[in-house]
């Protein structure tokens, strides 16, 4: 039976899994490395897909392929298909200035009516505004702009430097809905055009196929590929009624809907999703490195965290921690720091610092959680993934503080896998049913107060 190949190149890393296209059965996989930092030479995202496909054995015997990725980076190229300058990522905040400068220009409202988002740092249209102010050379040098995922999926198809076929640059609709200058009917080129500060009519734009289409590639089927969330979404299986909570890098919420969300706050990213449907989504910058730095300055492991934080009481005696290290996304405050509230003699405890840090991660995903419900959508039960889902104090605390029942999938690379089931539609022209994920809710109760005292502490 055919294979797939399924790529999830992250902010951290570049996964590959090789499935069986009938059974959905892993049969070889890879991965390397990606370098830190919050602008990256797209060459290091290449170096590492080469070296995940070697590990897991090549694309021999592969009839098609799909790749996966990390949302909003910016990739720049000039007329020659070089990249002008390192890609700035989704958690570089420099430009949030630019955020708040496009919002002023067009109104929230414009934005989110026609983009179904409104800016913040993270997002690929103010990093633009932010070029055009701070390296006007490199932004006049312009002649098409991708995703890491675009970028990927054209390199990967054999063209680059060597063969500039810009025109072949081809993306999804989840993916370009996390621009800013993509909504329901295409592209908006009179926002890119407010971006770039000049007329952006002849820049290459990716062409944004649909959930089954595909290209061609070296011997083998490409599919649209997808951003990272809409990857997860089809790994897990998601529908209507689930709201995925994943713990990685980042902290995301997204609900799987069939209508689009448009908030004017700003919150809520109206995303689309990798299947034909909505995506919407808040995201928070904070997430596990926030448990690395507690479990470092305690001198802890992981699971000595999670062992001192689940010896602690539901709310910590009072300590609260605003896990904002890195400033945040939501709420939309990329100048913040974290901090700790409640300390008192009694409360400051190693057990109880374990547990606020692990609270105050949970509770900012429930708040992002809650602002997603303020739309309308009702989910049913959350899908708790990402590498922290793995910790006991984690698992145990997500079923205290979300107000539904919580199911922890085996743990997988969703994003790969959902990479490689796109792969077989584009392939078949079906999308797969290889089992939805009925794993049973995580036992526990909802306990408010964690997330009054948590509440009582926002700006």
């Amino acid at each position: 039976m055919a294979q797939v190949l399924g790529v999830d190149s992250s902010t951290q890393s570049c996964k590959v899994v090789v499935r069986d296209s009938a059974t959905g059965a892993v049969v070889r996989s890879g991965r390397a490395p990606h370098p830190d930092g919050t602008e990256v030479d797209p060459e290091a995202w290449w170096d590492a897909l080469q070296q995940a496909l070697a590990q897991a054995g090549g694309l021999d015997g592969v009839a098609a392929v799909s790749i996966a990725g990390q949302q909003h980076g910016l990739v720049a190229l000039d007329a020659e298909g070089r990249v002008i300058r390192p890609a700035l990522l989704w958690n570089d905040t420099r430009s949030s200035g630019a955020a708040a400068d496009l919002v002023d220009e067009l109104g929230a409202a414009e934005f989110s009516t026609r983009t179904g988002v409104v800016p913040v740092a993270s997002f690929t249209v103010t990093k633009l505004r932010w070029l055009a102010d701070h390296e006007p050379d490199n932004a006049a040098r312009i002649a098409a702009i991708a995703l890491p995922h675009d970028w990927l999926t054209w390199r990967l198809r054999g063209f680059g430097p060597d063969a500039p076929r810009l025109d072949e640059l081809v993306t999804d609709r989840s993916d370009a809905s996390g621009t800013g200058y993509w909504g329901a009917d295409g592209y908006d080129r009179d926002i890119l055009s407010l971006a770039l500060r000049r007329d952006a009519a002849e820049i290459v734009l990716p062409r944004v196929l649909g959930p089954a289409e595909s290209v061609a590639g070296p011997g083998f089927v490409v599919a649209p590929g997808a951003g990272d969330n809409a990857g997860a979404a089809l790994g897990l299986g998601a529908r209507s009624g689930d709201a995925v909570v994943s713990i990685g890098t980042s902290g995301t919420v997204f609900a799987v809907t069939d209508a689009p969300v448009h908030d004017v706050g700003g919150t809520v990213a109206g995303f689309a999703d990798a299947a034909g449907g909505w995506l919407p989504l808040i995201a928070t910058l904070n997430a596990a490195r926030v448990l690395d730095t507690t479990a470092a300055l305690l001198g802890v492991d992981h699971t000595g965290l999670s062992e001192l934080a689940l010896v602690a009481e539901p709310g910590a005696a009072g300590l609260v921690l605003q896990p904002w290290f890195e400033g945040e996304r939501t709420p939309n405050l990329p100048d913040a720091t974290a901090t700790l509230f409640g300390m008192t003699l009694s409360s400051t405890t190693r057990e109880n610092l374990a547990r606020a840090t692990v609270e105050g991660v949970l509770c900012g995903l429930a708040e992002g959680l809650d602002a997603i419900r303020a739309h309308g959508v009702a989910p049913t039960r959350i899908l708790l993934i990402g590498g922290a889902a793995q910790s006991p104090a984690v698992r145990t605390i997500a079923a205290q503080v979300f107000d539904l029942p919580v199911v922890v999938p085996e743990p997988q690379e969703y994003v790969a896998l959902g990479a490689a089931a796109q792969a077989v539609w584009a392939l078949t022209g079906s999308r797969p049913v290889w089992g939805e994920n009925r794993s049973d809710a995580e036992p526990g109760e909802s306990v408010p107060g964690i997330r009054s005292q948590y509440a009582a502490r926002l700006p």
